[in-house]
């Protein structure tokens, strides 16, 4: 069924003449006869009985007549619904974010918030593993996250922020005269580390491969806080990017830089082959005028 056919046959009823209907849709009364004929031979039925200039809806007519009033002020509602979808007046940003990540970028949430703020934004809090996935799956839009090149044809990436990993450990004779830790040093240590989902974890473990050892983890944890209470009891490591590192501020722990350094990428990725959302359109041209401020 056209819908440009319907808007020509409401609009004769409305006016009830060819002559003032034509006016109003800016078209000869030969082209709005032709599209009532097209609908009529379309629907099977006759719509409006006509004697001479006067003509009235049959009963077909006037069924069609009332459901196209109903669909035409859908369509009407569909168009508008898009043209705020166009000015960000309403939509969807699903942004995922591993924990440690979010308060590095409150500022940034809080701007997109202030200028798009009928956008209703979800915030997913996963590791960095299981948000590639959930990107992969079409289950969120974009994604905060340390930066690896496992998913490089499929994922896109903007590199944001570059931050060195530091050890966290006791506050203890054996490392207080060291300036910078090695790898090696660490082999008899407990390891307090993340879960297999965050890529952080993955890095750590490659790090001390590449030094000649598998390390040895006593506990895996999503929540980094915890895994440096567990430090605080008196022995073991665990490792905090440098932003994180402030925060523990304890007489029994040391923040120790590592000789080979391991960088802590962060970066915004979404899927390179995929229809990105305006809300989250929005999103990454928000975060690239931030590098280039930066820059």
């Amino acid at each position: 069924m056209d819908i440009k056919a319907l808007r020509y046959f409401v609009t004769l009823i409305q006016q009830n003449s060819f002559t003032k209907a034509s006016e109003t849709l800016f078209v000869t009364q030969p082209t709005i006869s032709k599209m009532i004929k097209n609908l009529e031979q379309s629907l099977g039925q006759p719509l409006i009985h006509r004697e001479g200039r006067r003509f009235w809806l049959t009963p077909a007519g006037d069924v069609v007549y009332n459901r196209a009033l109903q669909i035409l002020e859908s369509m009407g509602q569909i168009q508008s619904e898009l043209e705020d979808l166009d000015q960000l007046q309403r939509g969807q940003l699903r942004l995922g974010i591993p924990p440690m990540v979010g308060h590095l970028y409150a500022n940034l949430i809080r701007n997109y918030k202030q200028q798009y703020p009928n956008v209703e934004l979800t915030i997913v809090e996963y590791g960095g593993k299981r948000i590639e996935q959930a990107l992969l799956n079409g289950d969120i839009d974009v994604a905060l996250t340390m930066l690896d090149n496992s998913n490089e044809e499929t994922l896109a990436q903007l590199p944001l922020d570059n931050y060195p990993i530091h050890a966290i450990v006791p506050n203890i004779e054996k490392w207080q005269t060291s300036e910078l830790l090695d790898w090696k040093s660490l082999e008899q240590e407990p390891f307090y580390i993340y879960t297999k989902e965050f890529t952080l974890s993955e890095f750590i473990e490659q790090r001390c491969q590449q030094a000649g050892f598998s390390p040895l983890i006593s506990a895996r944890s999503s929540q980094w806080d915890f895994l440096v209470a567990l430090v605080k009891s008196g022995h073991g490591v665990t490792f905090l990017p440098q932003p994180l590192c402030h925060r523990v501020k304890d007489d029994g722990l040391l923040v120790k830089p590592m000789n080979q350094t391991m960088n802590w990428s962060l970066g915004l990725i979404w899927h390179s082959e995929r229809y990105i959302p305006k809300a989250a359109q929005a999103w990454i041209d928000l975060c690239r005028q931030s590098v280039a401020i930066q820059q």
